[in-house]
């Protein structure tokens, strides 16, 4: 198999739009035409994640976060972050990140964390924006369902739990072609008028590229006329964070208690004791202090995250418990959850999960 084929696979879990503007996500070392011969997934890459991709015969490391952030002006070895791409690259291994793309995803980072604390009836905290399109085209009316078909094929008309959605008017186009012109109906140089069926379809921005494609290819106009838009929609299935609840409520003390052994973390830091059962719960791997308000107004008794500051603990109010579990311990099980899931998807090749602790914090 070829990284191409892996990354496939990867992206089809999370894809690489779903990341936010200012991650650097997707290969970052590497070919995509390499052959793979091994592939080792750790939450982070450092020079010992290179030496146990070497050790274990692997050319491929999938990396939660990404080694290469900001631009690289040099690479001669003065920082780790060099030295980890220069080692790579003199041992012909690739390095692939997923961040925040896996974040975002419904099956991603959060959701891991839902299923260690036995959360259910999950759903997303902070639905995302911007990725939600339109379509709208133009078609003659007599080809308009075979067109709206080929679209929904495409990943097309697709709204939360509804598939197949569309809207459409009837309506009169007018066009008249030039000497190079072949339409498809009227004659060149000629004004024609054809009864039309205006299509408008919403879409997921990764199936852009297929939709494109479905409309050409089954539109039977020499020329397309098309619109794609940016929808102020959010897709209620993408996003930050997840909201779950508890099978049975708990005292604040004893759901403190539970994070610690059940997130495997050595501190937690939380705000007061508000004398409040715990029975819904949000949850956001990383640095999530900015997701406090989203907490909050969902109406969840605790959110655990990490990276609070000193003053984002005020932001509780007496109506939340806010646990910070710290960033590695947050998103630990990360790399738990890519290696399930590429085991099942490529059950006949070496998928290993690392061995090696990347956090660098400490606590005594």
């Amino acid at each position: 198999m070829t990284i191409k084929d892996i990354t496939n696979y990867i992206e089809e879990l999370a894809p690489l739009n779903y990341a936010e503007e200012f991650d650097n996500v997707g290969l970052l070392v590497g070919n995509y035409n390499s052959k793979v011969s091994g592939i080792l997934v750790t939450l982070d890459t450092l020079e010992e994640t290179i030496d146990e991709a070497i050790a274990k015969k692997c050319n491929l490391i999938i990396s939660f976060h990404p080694i290469i952030f900001s631009g690289l002006k040099k690479i001669n070895g003065n920082s780790y972050v060099e030295r980890v791409v220069l080692k790579a690259i003199k041992n012909d291994i690739a390095v692939y990140a997923t961040h925040t793309a896996l974040d975002n995803s419904k099956n991603g980072v959060s959701a891991k964390i839902c299923a260690v604390l036995g959360l259910q009836k999950t759903k997303i905290l902070i639905p995302k924006k911007g990725i939600i399109k339109k379509l709208t085209t133009y078609v003659p009316a007599k080809n308009a369902d075979a067109l709206k078909n080929s679209l929904f094929l495409a990943g097309a008309g697709n709204i939360g739990n509804y598939d197949n959605c569309s809207f459409t008017i009837l309506g009169e186009g007018t066009y008249k072609g030039n000497e190079a012109s072949n339409p498809v109906l009227g004659e060149k140089g000629k004004l024609h008028t054809e009864k039309e069926i205006k299509i408008s379809v919403v879409f997921e921005s990764k199936n852009e590229a297929a939709i494109l494609k479905a409309l050409k290819e089954n539109h039977p106009y020499e020329e397309v006329a098309y619109e794609i838009v940016t929808t102020e929609n959010v897709h209620q299935n993408i996003g930050m964070g997840m909201i779950g609840e508890l099978s049975s409520e708990m005292e604040e003390k004893d759901f403190l208690l539970y994070l610690k052994k059940t997130m495997k973390t050595d501190c937690i830091r939380h705000s007061a004791l508000i004398h409040k059962k715990i029975k819904k719960v949000a949850v956001l791997g990383g640095s999530g202090s900015f997701a406090i308000s989203n907490a909050k107004k969902a109406g969840a008794d605790a959110y655990v995250s990490a990276d609070f500051k000193y003053h984002e603990f005020f932001k509780a109010e007496n109506s939340i418990l806010l646990a910070d579990i710290g960033h590695y311990e947050s998103e630990q099980f990360t790399k738990n959850l890519l290696v399930d899931y590429l085991t099942k998807k490529i059950s006949n090749f070496a998928v290993i999960l690392s061995e090696k602790s990347t956090n660098p914090i400490y606590y005594i």
